[in-house]
């Protein structure tokens, strides 16, 4: 087992290119090949973690937050951050983060703590835009299976919870090999009409040079037609989501429970907290400037992590609006990276660090 087997397991849930451009999420110290002994998860990569992680006798780190957001430009230890990477390499220790990616993951950081808190029907709030292309490729019906076969393995014709999609029409198509040509079907300078298959597939962006050397090493022609656009549909995945409660209440009991269910020390809020809140908004994290948005998708309330005293002013008359802290309202991430490794890896040793805690106290 090593490091990138792992991490690569992460990546299959929360692909690298659904974090936000500002982001450094992936592999932080460490190599991918090196074998991992097993995994600490935490929200935050602080000392105190890995002291835990060397007493523990795990050399791998996953946290949500990136240790490492711009480029160290010495390691002396003045700083917790210098300390940090130079005792992870001192004692072998690799440092993992799933940052943004997480949370805009289908069934990522949003999705889990609304589940949490009783949400229902939800779908996402903010959806990403132009991070999927298409290609479509003309492909004789013998040579349509496998070709479908090598797109399907290079990572296309995923959307949302479904994989292998594709979209197919059978026609006729017409060619004639000039001098200089090596068809694999029809002869040089005759006048070729084949049975062939249209078939259209979606992939990510990032994924575009992957996939189109798959199809190109598949299929039979010396010269195939194909295309490729950009697509601008908006996706499943992305930021926040809104849902709604099975039984509407009042704003001040539903947010009674979201404490208890966050284990929450206070959570500030403004506007009406009498009125019924039946569908709800929320982000892991920060998301104050998404507060626009859930108005406008109809919720009564909307929750976040970082909400500022202007932020409540400006809005509160509009909706009713709470503070459920950042470290709360991403706690969950843990038993993300949890579930994920423990399903696809049942044998390998996975803790939670007991040093990861809520930097935030409240009196």
């Amino acid at each position: 087992m090593t490091v990138g087997d792992i991490t690569g397991a992460i990546e299959e849930y929360a692909p690298l290119w659904l974090q936000e451009s500002w982001d450094n999420a992936g592999l932080q110290v460490g190599e991918a090949g090196q074998e991992a002994s097993g995994v600490l998860l935490c929200v935050d990569v602080t000392e105190a973690v890995v002291d835990e992680a060397v007493e523990q006798g795990v050399n791998l780190i996953v946290s949500h937050h990136p240790l490492l957001f711009k480029g160290l430009k010495r390691i002396t230890g003045r700083s917790a951050t210098e300390r940090i990477v130079a005792k992870a390499l001192k004692n072998g220790i690799a440092i993992y983060s799933a940052h943004t990616n997480l949370d805009s993951a289908l069934g990522g950081v949003s999705w889990v703590t609304g589940q949490m808190v009783g949400l229902t029907d939800m779908h996402t709030l903010v959806p990403q835009q132009g991070q999927m292309m298409k290609l479509s490729v003309f492909v004789p019906v013998a040579s349509r299976e496998a070709v479908c076969e090598a797109l399907w393995a290079a990572g296309a014709g995923k959307m949302g919870n479904y994989d292998r999609c594709a979209y197919m029409v059978d026609g006729r198509g017409t060619y004639r090999p000039l001098d200089g040509a090596s068809p694999a079907i029809g002869e040089t300078g005759r006048n070729h009409v084949e049975a062939e298959t249209r078939i259209e597939v979606v992939f990510a962006a990032n994924a575009c040079g992957r996939v189109v050397k798959a199809m190109l090493e598949a299929h039979p022609y010396e010269e195939p037609a194909f295309d490729v656009v950009k697509l601008e549909n908006l996706s499943c995945t992305g930021l926040g989501v809104i849902g709604r409660l099975a039984t509407p209440m009042p704003g001040a009991e539903y947010l009674a429970m979201v404490k208890e269910a966050l284990g929450i020390g206070a959570i500030p809020y403004a506007g009406d907290a009498g009125r019924i809140v039946s569908r709800v908004a929320l982000c892991g994290g920060a998301g104050a400037e998404f507060i626009d948005t859930a108005i406008s998708a109809g919720a009564d309330l909307y929750m976040c992590g970082d909400l500022k005293y202007h932020d409540f002013t400006s809005h509160c008359d509009r909706i009713l609006l709470a503070n459920i802290g950042h470290y709360e309202s991403e706690q969950c991430t843990k038993g993300i990276f949890y579930d994920i490794i423990q399903k696809k890896f049942p044998n390998f040793a996975i803790y939670y660090a007991k040093q990861g805690k809520n930097p935030v106290s409240f009196l």
